[in-house]
């Protein structure tokens, strides 16, 4: 190839790489640590040992509104991927994500090997840490024809009512980076336009933090097990939710522009 043609074909690689890498560039902060100062809650859905603890982890516990059990087992692909594999995989790579923008990171466990904590005692534990906003992670397990993400959001309670408004904000800008950034599509059979209120859930009623919870697609769909069980797609997850939150921190106006 003549010096020329070198040099187009090189400017042309250039410009396809800028195109691709634009958008996600232009929702992320530009400053060397954009997040300092600010406080991050990952509550990463059930534990590895649930299923071994049956009896505990189904003592009730005061959601804000009614007894609800402890926690449960989580849900799991045809091929046993479990749901708490993937909840961990994902909070682990959003958490180094946040590290590196300057953020803390307040987990509500360490590892994939324990049993719970129980629903409540999640909650309590980023209310407790005052984080500045917070994302329960999950997958579904859904009806097998049944695909997507959706986006579970508080309704009021005694607790979480001053913190309704800001949670629906944050839902709305992880809903568009969910989609944009990890390529999941809306749920197909879960709230509306991938929103979905609910009233039954501790994590949501007894937060005073902005939060949501998101179902990150369905394990008990084909489609949706082949990209939840994805290194490559779990990266993605994560970097979606780094992208959500942040949007929202600087819509609120705790970052600078």
């Amino acid at each position: 190839m003549r010096t020329g043609q070198r040099l187009l074909a090189g400017l042309a690689i250039l410009a396809f790489t800028a195109s691709v890498a634009t958008p996600l560039a232009a929702a992320l902060p530009t400053r060397s640590s954009p997040l300092s100062g600010i406080v991050v809650g990952i509550d990463p859905g059930h534990n590895g040992e649930n299923g071994a603890n049956p009896t505990y982890i189904s003592h009730l516990v005061w959601n804000g509104r009614a007894w609800e059990s402890c926690d449960t087992t989580g849900t799991a692909t045809d091929s046993g991927y479990t749901e708490t594999l993937y909840n961990w995989a994902v909070a682990v790579q959003l958490r180094a994500l946040l590290r590196a923008q300057g953020a803390r990171v307040v987990m509500t466990r360490d590892s994939n090997r324990g049993v719970g904590p129980c629903v409540d005692q999640r909650a309590y534990i980023l209310d407790r840490a005052r984080v500045d906003v917070a994302i329960d992670i999950h997958a579904d397990g859904g009806p097998p024809g049944g695909r997507g993400f959706a986006i579970l959001v508080p309704v009021p309670s005694a607790q979480n009512h001053a913190v309704v408004g800001s949670s629906a904000a944050l839902a709305l800008f992880v809903r568009s980076s969910f989609f944009n950034v990890a390529h999941m599509p809306w749920s197909t059979y879960d709230g509306v336009r991938a929103i979905a209120p609910r009233a039954d859930l501790a994590g949501l009623n007894l937060t005073t933090v902005p939060k949501v919870l998101i179902e990150c697609g369905n394990m008990r769909n084909a489609t949706d097990a082949s990209m939840l069980t994805s290194p490559t797609f779990q990266k993605r997850a994560a970097t979606a939710l780094l992208v959500g939150m942040t949007q929202f921190l600087r819509a609120e106006g705790r970052l600078a522009h």
